[in-house]
C-alpha cells in the first residue's frame, strides 16, 4: 500500500524558514518523480515543485524560485521541501504527491494528507 506522510509544518514569522518532509512507503521511491502541491486557505490547489527520481532535475513555480529547495533521499524514501524567506502568502496546507512515472508532466496518483505551514507575525 502506497503511503505518503508529510511533517514539518508549523507557525513561523515572515522571513523565517521551515523544512517539510514526506515519508514514502509501499513503492520503489527512486523510480518516480515527486511533487509538492499547496492549498492556501479558501483557494485552489497550486503546484509548487517537482523533482525527478534521480534528483538531477527540479522545477518550481515562479513565486517560490530562489526561496524554496526540493530534495530527496532515496535511501530514506523521503522527500523534502526547504522553505526560506517565507511570506504570508506561503501560508497553506502542503501536500506531497507521487507521479505515475519519472517524467515531468505525468499525472499524480497518490497524495499525502498534508501539513499546514502558517506564516504570520
Amino acid at each position: 500500500e502506497v503511503q505518503l506522510v508529510e511533517s514539518g509544518g508549523g507557525l513561523v514569522q515572515p522571513g523565517g524558514s521551515l523544512r517539510l518532509s514526506c515519508a514514502a512507503s509501499g513503492f520503489t521511491f527512486s523510480d518516480y518523480a515527486m511533487t509538492w502541491v499547496r492549498q492556501a486557505p479558501g483557494k485552489g490547489l497550486e503546484w509548487v515543485s517537482l523533482i525527478n527520481g534521480g534528483s538531477d532535475s527540479t522545477t518550481f513555480v515562479d513565486s517560490v524560485k530562489g526561496r524554496f529547495t526540493i530534495s530527496r533521499d532515496n535511501a530514506k524514501n523521503t522527500l523534502y521541501l526547504q522553505m526560506n524567506s517565507l511570506k504570508v502568502e506561503d501560508t497553506a496546507v502542503y501536500y506531497c504527491a507521487k507521479s505515475v512515472d519519472n517524467s515531468w508532466d505525468s499525472a499524480l496518483d497518490y497524495w499525502g494528507k498534508g501539513t499546514l505551514a502558517t506564516v504570520s507575525s
